[in-house]
This record gives C-alpha cells, structure tokens and sequence, in this order.
C-alpha cells in the first residue's frame, strides 16, 4: 500500500482532499479531449488505485464547462487513420483497459458532467459507478458518427445494463445526443445539479462514501461486476461469502456497538 496524494500527472489534473481524489482533463480549450498519453496515464493510475493508502473514493469532474470531448480529431484520429491492424489493434485494447482499470481499481468512482460527454468521455462516464450531471449535459456514444461501430470500450455490454438494450441500441446505432433529463429518467444519471452546485453535489456524495465501511465498499463494487456473468444460486454463494468476509471487519464491530450506544458509528475502513 502507498499514498497517492502526491501523484503529479502529466495529463490531467489531480487532487486528493478527505480521501476523496478528483480527476480533471486539463485541455479545456478543446472540451477535454484524450490523447494516447492521456489514455495510457489515466489507465495506470486507476491501476495503481487498488494499493493506495490515502484514496476511498474517485471523482472524474469536468473542466472549463465541460467533461470530455473524446478521443482527439487531430491526435488520435488522424494516426489512427494510417495505422497497420496490429497498432490499431494495440490501441483499442488500451482504451479498453481503462474501462478495466476503473472497474477493478477496487474504490467507488463517481463522474460529475457538465456540458460535453461524448465518445471516449461518454464510455467513461458509463464505466463510472455513480454520474452526475447538469441539465447542460450533452452525452452521446457517437462511434457511428466517425464510421465506427458502436462496441467501443465495452459499451455493448455495460450500456444495455444500465439503461435497457433498446434504449442503448438506439443511442449506439445513431450516436444522438441522450439530452440530461432523458438520461436522468433512464437511469444513466443518478442525479442532476445544477451546474454551480455540480462539483460540491459530487464532493458531498464521495465524501459520505469515504466517511462509510470503505473495505465493504470495495466489496460491493467487487460483486456488482463480478454478478454479471453469474446464475442466481452463483451470485448468492459469492454474496454470501463477501458478507462472512466484511462480518469480521471493525467496522462491522463498530457499527454493532454505536447501534447499541445509539451513537453514530465511525467508520475506519477496516
């Protein structure tokens, strides 16, 4: 295990306050955009997040009014035009493995989006656990758009999941635009804030979250992915197993002896 408040990244922004890290893209000129050094860089810090010491809870939070424009016309898009199929290859199984990063960095991560979230962002914004945004928030998988499909970065698989197979169909047939209150009544949203109030809505969630049973936490997240591919008596054995594991934590103990003392509990995440 190894502190991470001090990371200093080359591509995007970062801050740890309260056990709570907040990502930014940093290119708010161009709406946020990703680029293959921003990809990689994002992709091994959320590896690197299983160890850390100092991070419960990960914001990605947007940036001059925006949260991700995608991958970038002239830096991704351009190269990639004139690339043989085993670079091209090589690339779509590294976006790939951010989404992988996110899910298995063991921490729940929250995305707060304001106005721009489309291609890469809008699959980012998917792998996330909890999203929020504002009623300025433009989200759209619009792979189609460039003359790709729409299976990009797991969306085939995670979308349906979240908003229905024929609601995701639609948005990754078309690449539309899922306007925010369309995506807040299908689900994709948990929450809209008004923009203003968007990045402390955030916060407030990350830090109740921290201040919870982080190590439980982690489990939850663990079997919300790991139940995708399990029959029913499957799901219930491994739940079970996770809950004998999270009754032998203080925090369980802790939690019994506030209820019992009719205090709050203080969770320690241990």
């Amino acid at each position: 295990m190894g502190a991470m408040a001090g990371l200093q990244p080359q591509h995007f922004l970062w801050e740890v306050t309260d056990r709570v890290a907040v990502i930014r893209l940093n290119r708010p000129e161009r709406k946020n955009p990703l680029t293959f050094d921003s990809y990689a860089e994002l992709r091994d810090t959320f590896r690197a997040l299983p160890y850390a010491s100092d991070v419960d809870v990960v914001v990605i939070a947007s940036n001059g009014g925006n949260f991700c424009s995608g991958g970038d016309v002239h830096d991704i898009i351009g190269p990639l035009v004139g690339m043989e199929m085993k670079e091209l290859l090589a690339f779509t199984r590294m976006t790939g493995d951010l989404v992988k990063a996110m899910i298995g960095c063991g921490k729940p991560v929250i995305a707060a989006v304001d106005g721009i979230c489309v291609g890469a962002g809008a699959i980012m914004a998917m792998a996330a656990d909890l999203r929020l945004a504002t009623p300025g928030a433009k989200c759209a998988f619009l792979f189609t758009r460039v003359g790709l499909a729409g299976c990009d970065m797991g969306a085939c698989a995670m979308l349906p999941r979240i908003i229905g197979q024929g609601r995701a169909a639609e948005l990754l047939y078309t690449g539309r635009v899922m306007r925010a209150e369309e995506g807040e009544r299908w689900g994709f949203w948990n929450a809209l804030h008004a923009p203003e109030a968007l990045d402390a809505a955030a916060m407030d969630l990350a830090r109740a979250l921290a201040a919870g049973p982080t190590f439980a936490h982690g489990m939850t997240k663990t079997q919300l992915n790991q139940e995708w591919n399990m029959g029913l008596d499957q799901a219930i054995e491994a739940e079970a197993q996770a809950q004998a594991i999270c009754m032998q934590t203080r925090d369980f103990e802790r939690a019994y002896h506030a209820f019992v003392a009719k205090e709050t509990p203080l969770f320690r995440g241990d």
